[in-house]
């Protein structure tokens, strides 16, 4: 089973190392709210950095929706996805491995870029940390539940409004948390509720979601 996980988790690596666009348009699009964002309400700085927060887990969760239609696409387009379920091996293994890669390409990019757009937006200094906590843990789980969204509506040609209207409504918790994890930081209050709520989260995502991906992914393909 490790070594199904590895190779499934090492091959979607490479394809989405090959796929450049895939790559970097969420890393733009995180990019473009944040730095359009002040253009279109105000570039005062004071406002900037009370509504940071929200902005930049805003658009990290739109980001991340950007790139889940392609998780299983391209599998499900070449008959990838169909060899998978015909394999001894447990499909849930793979869908853990598939999530964990796009995680990686997506979620952790826009975590690591977050505290360029903290002092875009006047973030405080003090709340960098908290930013980069909460995004480290509340975006695995934003991948966690938008897999099994992606393996609902793979074998659908226009899937992707589809997915917005199936986890945004399951967002919203990830995004209340982090978001206030940040503005906890923000007001020099303590944050580790706050995070220990975001990695109960991430547990109950880890643990339940490649079962119900796996799941919806037969259900799908079956369909």
């Amino acid at each position: 089973m490790s070594q199904q996980f590895s190779a499934a988790l090492k091959r979607d690596l490479l394809l989405s190392f090959r796929r450049k666009s895939d790559l970097f348009n969420p890393l733009i699009f995180f990019l473009m709210v944040a730095t359009l964002f002040p253009l279109g309400v105000s570039p005062e700085p004071t406002f900037l950095s009370d509504v940071a927060p929200g902005v930049v887990w805003v658009a990290a969760l739109l980001a991340t929706l950007l790139s889940l239609d392609g998780m299983f696409r391209s599998d499900y387009d070449d008959g990838t996805l169909e060899q998978m379920l015909l394999s001894p091996q447990p499909l849930m293994i793979v869908c853990l491995a598939k999530t964990l890669a796009h995680w990686m390409t997506t979620g952790l990019p826009l975590t690591l870029m977050s505290p360029l757009l903290g002092v875009m937006l006047f973030l405080p200094s003090d709340a960098m940390l908290g930013l980069v906590l909460s995004l480290l843990i509340g975006t695995p789980t934003l991948s966690f539940i938008g897999a099994i969204g992606a393996a609902l509506t793979v074998g659908l040609k226009k899937g992707g409004i589809l997915i917005s209207l199936l986890v945004l409504p399951l967002y919203i918790p990830v995004l209340i948390f982090g978001s206030g994890a940040v503005q906890a930081a923000v007001a020099g209050l303590p944050i580790g509720g706050y995070l220990a709520l975001l990695g109960a989260g991430l547990a109950l995502g880890f643990v339940l979601a490649p079962l119900a991906t796996s799941a919806a992914v037969r259900v799908s393909v079956s369909g």
